[in-house]
């Protein structure tokens, strides 16, 4: 199975928002610029995101992007479905129907075998993303990676991150 480019940038995206303090938000261009990627691509999955609830746009001069909830709460079956798509990453086109060996369609009354083992890998996929959730995955990186990472992205992430208003007068 591939995942497309957009799933890693999604997820280093809400990583790094993950670290933003309090209301504070991100803007697309300088995560776009964090990553190395075009901003207007990855507006795009950042849109999705925001669709999904994930993230929360911010619009206005100071605006940007922030977590919509807190990261104990996003896991990364939220972001990789949100980007995507809920369809399986199999779609059975019962192709063993077609063909000169082809059959009549009483022929074909149990399901695909092929299709069934599919959905149950995808099942068990889409499982152990559900239990990743991304708090997890930030702490495992701040206390596994090599320290000159975290520091150069916790200082990334200071010299980007915009303040807000307090969520009592925060505009929407």
């Amino acid at each position: 199975m591939k995942l497309g480019e957009g799933v890693e940038a999604a997820i280093h995206c809400a990583a790094m928002l993950a670290g933003v303090d309090g209301a504070a938000t991100m803007p697309g261009a300088a995560m776009a610029e964090a990553f190395g990627l075009s901003p207007s691509y990855l507006l795009k999955h950042l849109n999705m995101l925001t669709a999904q609830g994930i993230l929360e746009s911010v619009p206005g001069p100071a605006g940007g992007y922030r977590l919509a909830r807190p990261a104990e709460r996003i896991t990364l079956l939220d972001i990789v479905l949100a980007v995507e798509g809920r369809e399986p990453a199999f779609r059975c086109g019962e192709i063993r129907q077609r063909g000169p060996v082809r059959l009549d369609a009483s022929a074909y009354v149990k399901p695909c075998g092929i299709n069934a083992a599919m959905l149950k890998a995808e099942r068990a996929y889409r499982a152990a993303l559900a239990e990743a959730r991304l708090s997890d995955i930030v702490a495992a990186y701040q206390s596994d990676a090599d320290p000159r990472s975290v520091a150069a992205g916790c200082a990334f992430v200071a010299r980007h991150q915009r303040p807000q208003k307090s969520s009592s007068t925060k505009q929407a």
